[in-house]
């Protein structure tokens, strides 16, 4: 039988151990084998692995266009955040959140060139005190704060006249196309987090590539 043992944080053990049913049939569900205390986060946390859950991240539209030799970026991304991020969230653990924008030229042959690749970064995280969700754009270092979670991811999923590439990259006669990608971050998160987010799948959150033509 195999089982996976997780240490978390000083004094407590977590393991995945598969136990048999009455039905016969094998639960994967966590236990806690050792430990005299468990903060509420990570308890949370644990029990939630073999929860069922309904979240996750999806490009819902991305246009460029040509301003004065400047390819710029339009796009909506819908995030939907697990009740494991969300928990998570609510107690003090900042998000990192990360678009993935690349720009390839099409060959017929090999494999598409990438011609530009870019990355913009943004930490979301809850101020208990003052009850306001904030965001910090990690490449700027640009911060803003929100009333709600759901107005903080509204405003991240909101990509508007984005400087994306200069048209003097492209040759002319080739063809372009332009993709857009949404993850979480899970090596952005603490140490003891990272473990059990990289076992679940309610913490691996990234869209599929969106694609649109230059």
């Amino acid at each position: 039988m195999v089982f996976i043992t997780l240490v978390l944080a000083r004094n407590l053990t977590i393991s995945l151990v598969p136990t048999i049913l009455p039905n016969g049939l094998l639960s994967r569900t966590p236990h806690l084998l050792t430990g005299r205390w468990c903060p509420p986060l990570l308890l949370s946390l644990l029990l939630m692995v073999s929860g069922a859950w309904a979240a996750g991240f999806k490009v819902v539209n991305a246009a460029t266009w040509l301003d004065q030799d400047v390819y710029r970026l339009n796009a909506t991304i819908d995030y939907q955040l697990s009740p494991a991020t969300l928990d998570a969230l609510e107690n003090g653990v900042p998000l990192t959140l990360q678009l993935q924008m690349e720009v390839l030229r099409k060959r017929t042959w090999l494999w598409d060139e990438t011609v530009a690749s870019l990355q913009q970064r943004f930490r979301l995280e809850y101020h208990a005190l003052a009850r306001q969700y904030l965001v910090t754009n990690l490449n700027s270092g640009e911060l803003k704060s929100f009333p709600t979670q759901g107005t903080a991811t509204e405003f991240l999923g909101r990509i508007h006249n984005f400087p994306l590439l200069d048209s003097s990259l492209l040759q002319n006669g080739e063809e372009y196309y332009g993709r857009l990608r949404a993850s979480l971050d899970i090596e952005a998160l603490p140490a003891p987090l990272r473990p059990l987010a990289y076992l679940s799948g309610k913490w691996r959150l990234t869209s599929e590539w969106y694609v649109w033509p230059l």
